[in-house]
């Protein structure tokens, strides 16, 4: 038995021999082997290829330092050296390797490994191994824009080969941005069949837009809108969260078509508008806090998520607000009442100047009409002048109502702001908030008084005051002014209105009748031809009077020539006016006669006597009249 094993052992052995020496006649130098690391010092990586001798490989060729049991890829260069060593190389077998891989990978569009070195003109220079280097274009780096290319330096990625030959030459060019978005919607796909709404997610900040913030959920993104980051408001979505920041998120929505999603901050809590009535009622007074400021009111919060609008209108009782800021900034807490609500829309009514009373309701009582005051004057206009009565209540003082009998074109040559004026309150109208003053009320009317003591057809002395194309304004007693037309400025027939004009200057002392008066409206108009008719029937009636109770001894002709000497123009007139007096007087004389024939003679002596100077008399009529009274005795005798 034992020389049985003997014999079996040996036939073994040489056949492994012969299988051994074949397989070494198998390997040819140039050819690509697989070895297996038997042993590795800190200079030199000891490989098996299978062959009577190891081969020796220096560490530096290795870019991760292998572990015994490894099997690394080597090119047998010698089978044999002079000193019965195995030659191997790994760097040529890589070279081999990579260019089979990278035609592979080119033909197949599958991802290659490279590294990001360094950055290059319009671009990047990548190492993809093997000492062989590829071109990535800065477009095709990213599916973003890159801002920092030096932050991609030393970034390990896979990459499509898009070229390796150019002209005959090797020129490898790179593609990061189109492996990275086919990973992306591999990844976007997965999540849009995985993920449903309310799920929370985590997710990084990637950037900002005014409407909300981008959140990157791995390589693609979700939008976290404004009005999704609380309940409350947000004028900034940085306020909220920070570039970069890790934040958790729920899913709001999802739109797989589209590829939108919304994500949401808010939604980990409560809305609050759904315990809004169990804190709040209509006219309820409350607190809150300005958030924004718009030209038509302001946003008030009053808690987290619930915030409500005081329109510019609600902001005071008295006060023409403008601009909201006038009266708030951004951040006030200020107290306010709830006007009212919806709670479907989110929407909430404040008004600010109904938590104070409105001073309008009582303003009949705290101002009465007849009240005077001492106030300043704040605003002036052309039509006149606005006086503070208190804050935010301003009365009105017309121009028509500083003078009674001054014409105010413009208030401002009478009144000037920051002036304390004594006014009277003339006229309350609370439904419309307008309070009328005046000035001139503080006294009494002139023009009342005027026509109280000067009837039409009184005499009345004035002051010419200004002379105009129509007549000449005539200021008489009180500051009344009047109009002296000037049709009734002539004396005459024979002298044109235009002439008569010419004759009067402004201070020229007047005597004349009032023509028309109208208090009500303030307007006054005299006459000077009027008066000369006036005086003369005053004449010939106190002649006639003095005639008839006998105590006369002045003819007609005495009493015309002690007038003085008139002008020839005047004389025509002043004769009619004679010849019928005398008419007059005869007619007199004739009814007389029938009761008494002792007056009737005398009368006739007296006729015969003026007959005898009528010619002298129609000469000097008008000459030197005095005047008499006013009717109601209150002017003064020429």
């Amino acid at each position: 038995m034992e020389v049985d094993t003997d014999t079996n052992s040996g036939d073994v052995q040489s056949q492994l021999q012969e299988e051994y020496l074949k397989s070494l006649e198998q390997l040819e130098e140039g050819q690509l082997v697989d070895g297996r690391v038997i042993q590795v010092t800190p200079e030199q990586v000891f490989i098996d290829v299978g062959y009577k001798s190891e081969g020796k490989i220096p560490i530096s060729e290795f870019s991760d330092i292998p572990e015994i049991g490894d099997t690394v890829s080597v090119i047998l260069v010698s089978k044999e050296n002079k000193h019965g060593e195995v030659i191997v190389s790994k760097q040529k077998a890589d070279v081999k390797l990579f260019w089979k891989n990278l035609r592979q990978a080119f033909q197949d569009h599958t991802p290659v490994e490279g590294i990001i070195e360094k950055q290059v003109k319009g671009g990047f220079d990548v190492n993809l191994g093997a000492q062989v280097h590829a071109f990535l274009p800065i477009s095709q780096s990213s599916t973003q824009k890159v801002e920092k290319p030096e932050g991609l330096i030393g970034l390990k990625s896979a990459m499509l080969v898009e070229r390796i030959y150019s002209d005959g030459k090797v020129n490898i060019v790179v593609n990061r941005r189109k492996c990275m978005e086919e990973e992306v919607s591999n990844k976007q796909k997965e999540f849009f069949e995985s993920t449903s709404i309310g799920t929370e997610i985590t997710g990084v900040v990637k950037s900002f837009t005014s409407f909300g913030a981008f959140i990157d959920l791995g390589g693609f993104d979700g939008l976290l809108h404004i009005n999704d980051m609380s309940w409350g408001h947000v004028t900034r979505p940085k306020d909220f969260v920070k570039k970069g920041q890790e934040i958790k998120v729920k899913v709001i929505r999802i739109d797989p078509e589209e590829k939108r999603i919304n994500l949401s901050l808010k939604h980990f809590t409560d809305d609050p508008w759904v315990h809004f009535e169990d804190k709040y009622q209509i006219n309820s007074i409350v607190k809150g806090r300005v958030t924004k400021l718009a030209e038509f009111g302001a946003f008030i919060e009053l808690e987290e998520g619930i915030e409500g609008l005081a329109h510019i209108s609600e902001f005071s009782w008295v006060k023409k607000i403008q601009s909201p800021g006038e009266l708030l900034a951004i951040g006030d807490e200020v107290e306010c009442m709830i006007l009212g609500y919806d709670l479907q829309a989110g929407r909430v009514s404040l008004g600010l100047k109904q938590v104070n009373a409105n001073p309008w309701t009582s303003i009949q009582e705290n101002y009465p009409v007849g009240t005077r005051l001492t106030r300043k004057v704040v605003k002036i206009t052309n039509a006149g002048a606005f006086i503070e009565l208190e804050e935010g209540i301003d009365g009105f003082l017309h121009g028509d109502d500083i003078s009674w009998t001054k014409k105010i074109k413009h208030p401002g040559s009478e009144l000037s702001l920051g002036q304390e004026l004594e006014v009277m309150i003339i006229a309350v109208d609370r439904n419309n908030r307008n309070i009328k003053l005046g000035i001139k009320q503080l006294t009494e009317d002139p023009w009342r008084n005027f026509a109280a003591a000067y009837k039409q057809g009184s005499q009345v002395e004035g002051e010419v005051s200004s002379v105009t194309e129509f007549g000449v304004f005539v200021k008489v007693p009180g500051g009344i002014e009047g109009l002296i037309h000037k049709s009734n400025l002539s004396e005459n027939r024979e002298e044109s209105p235009e002439d008569a004009l010419k004759r009067y200057h402004a201070g020229d002392k007047i005597t004349a009748v009032v023509l028309e008066l109208q208090p009500e409206k303030q307007k006054a108009s005299f006459s000077i031809r009027d008066y000369r008719k006036k005086v003369q029937r005053d004449e010939i009636s106190r002649y006639m009077a003095e005639e008839e109770s006998g105590d006369s001894t002045f003819t007609l002709g005495d009493i015309l020539k002690s007038k003085g000497t008139a002008t020839d123009a005047e004389t025509g007139k002043e004769t009619e006016t004679v010849k019928a007096a005398e008419t007059s007087k005869v007619t007199e004389k004739s009814k007389v006669a029938e009761t008494s024939k002792d007056t009737e003679a005398g009368r006739e002596a007296v006729t015969g006597k003026e007959a005898g100077t009528d010619q002298k008399g129609e000469e000097t009529v008008t000459a030197g009249e005095a005047p008499s009274q006013p009717e109601n005795g209150s002017g003064a005798a020429s």
